[in-house]
């Protein structure tokens, strides 16, 4: 079984590290902003490659058949929940007034940064259950929290003047106001100035720490395998970039995602209570989380179907 997990390990970084050069590459080189057409295509690029390995963890991994679909559940889970946290991604750059042709030095950044987060917040909360198990009713009630914040929670506004972070590094250092580049650090004159750009990204650092403080729990809930969680919770992230600037055009059609991602984060919330009482089989969370997504994307689709028979097109 070490043998099986650390060839895993090694192919899954190899993996993750050619693909995501790739990605960088294609989107770095290009010129302009990078559109639905290609968006899409990336994505569906990084969730092909992910379903792949979940095959490979089915075929060769031991006990490969609880494994995959544990690692089935958890890329679910994190996926929905990344939609809603793109959405904040697209209020961000709105408000700070990042051009879309830089956007995808951000988010390059922000993943490469947020993936080294993971992984520490990760194999601390597993630790934390190990060494402390009643602290899995704290990360229950906290999946209810967000849960109702997410379906009920007003949308929040950025406001960036009050962020710990910005406050830190506009005091430290000299903001130039008027930069129109994609660096983080300029010189001008010989003094050192931050950009826009950095604000930006630490605006994207901070909403992401908030994040995975609701996410990680929910993964939990499914499995304790820190290499199901890492490695789930990575393909999810990796494939953020390309979907962001897919939904940044088509952010409408999916009005009641939001709520179905409350109810699976009820849901993992519920089966986290209930670890110690009764177990419930990682197929039927598959196939509860797989189901409310399912209806909450054709709920969507069906609203804004009937939006357009109501609202008269332009001759």
């Amino acid at each position: 079984m070490i043998h099986s997990y650390l060839a895993f390990w090694i192919f899954f970084w190899v993996v993750v590290s050619i693909m995501f050069y790739i990605d960088l590459y294609a989107v770095e080189h290009r010129t302009g902003k990078i559109g639905i057409k290609t968006s899409l295509k990336w994505s569906g690029i990084w969730i092909v490659t992910a379903l792949l390995f979940n095959l490979l963890i089915f075929l060769f991994l031991e006990d490969g058949h609880q494994k995959a679909l544990e690692f089935l559940a958890g890329y679910l889970i994190e996926k929905s929940l990344s939609v809603d946290n793109l959405f904040v991604f697209l209020m961000i750059f709105n408000v700070m007034n990042i051009k879309e042709e830089h956007q995808p030095h951000v988010l390059k950044w922000g993943i490469i940064s947020a993936i080294v987060l993971r992984i520490i917040f990760i194999l601390a909360g597993v630790a934390l259950i190990e060494l402390f198990h009643p602290i899995i009713y704290v990360f229950g009630i906290m999946l209810f929290y967000a849960a109702y914040k997410m379906a009920f929670g007003s949308e929040e506004q950025i406001n960036y003047e009050h962020n710990p972070l910005i406050k830190f590094f506009k005091k430290k250092f000299r903001l130039l106001h008027n930069y129109e580049g994609k660096n983080f650090f300029v010189r001008n004159s010989g003094k050192l100035f931050i950009t826009p750009v950095l604000l930006t990204l630490l605006l994207i650092e901070s909403s992401d720490i908030i994040f995975a403080i609701d996410s990680i729990p929910a993964i939990i809930a499914i499995t304790h395998d820190p290499f199901i969680i890492i490695t789930s919770n990575i393909f999810a992230i990796l494939g953020l970039r390309a979907l962001y600037f897919a939904l940044a055009g088509i952010v409408n059609l999916f009005s009641y995602l939001k709520y179905g991602v409350a109810i699976i984060l009820a849901y993992v919330g519920v089966k986290m209570l209930l670890t110690d009482i009764q177990k419930i089989p990682t197929l039927y969370s598959l196939a509860f989380i797989i189901i409310v997504l399912t209806l909450s994307v054709i709920f969507s689709l069906m609203k804004n179907k009937s939006a357009d028979k109501i609202v008269p097109k332009d001759e």
